[in-house]
């Protein structure tokens, strides 16, 4: 059963990311990079649904922590432009939940696959 879930949360993800890449929504240099950066989490992700050895843990222990940073410091940049309605003192917890919700499932994954 946890394993139909998470091929559920892989294709939502993927669908939303392929969406917004099919709409021209990675126009900046920086979302180019996000894009590519979730596409090798959202690999380790398989890797650990599936139970298979993608690589070495060491390589997803880069990927946790290194896509872990850059999901986190790119999505409040982001937040941060395209919150103009939201009051500057909920934004922060506004984005903690957010992203709760969004990623961190890909990182609890993630973080058991490479540990």
């Amino acid at each position: 059963m946890t394993d139909i879930l998470w091929t559920i949360y892989l294709g939502i993800i993927g669908a939303f990311a392929i969406g917004y890449f099919i709409k021209g929504g990675y126009k900046t240099h920086s979302a180019k990079l996000d894009f590519v950066i979730s596409i090798i989490t959202w690999i380790g992700l398989f890797g650990y649904v599936t139970s298979n050895e993608l690589f070495t843990p060491l390589l997803w222990k880069f990927v946790f922590i290194g896509g872990l940073i850059w999901d986190l410091a790119y999505g409040l940049k982001k937040f941060n432009e395209d919150a103009n309605e939201i009051p500057r003192a909920a934004r922060p917890a506004i984005f903690g939940i957010t992203a709760l919700i969004m990623i961190g499932p890909l990182y609890y994954g993630l973080f058991q696959y490479a540990f």
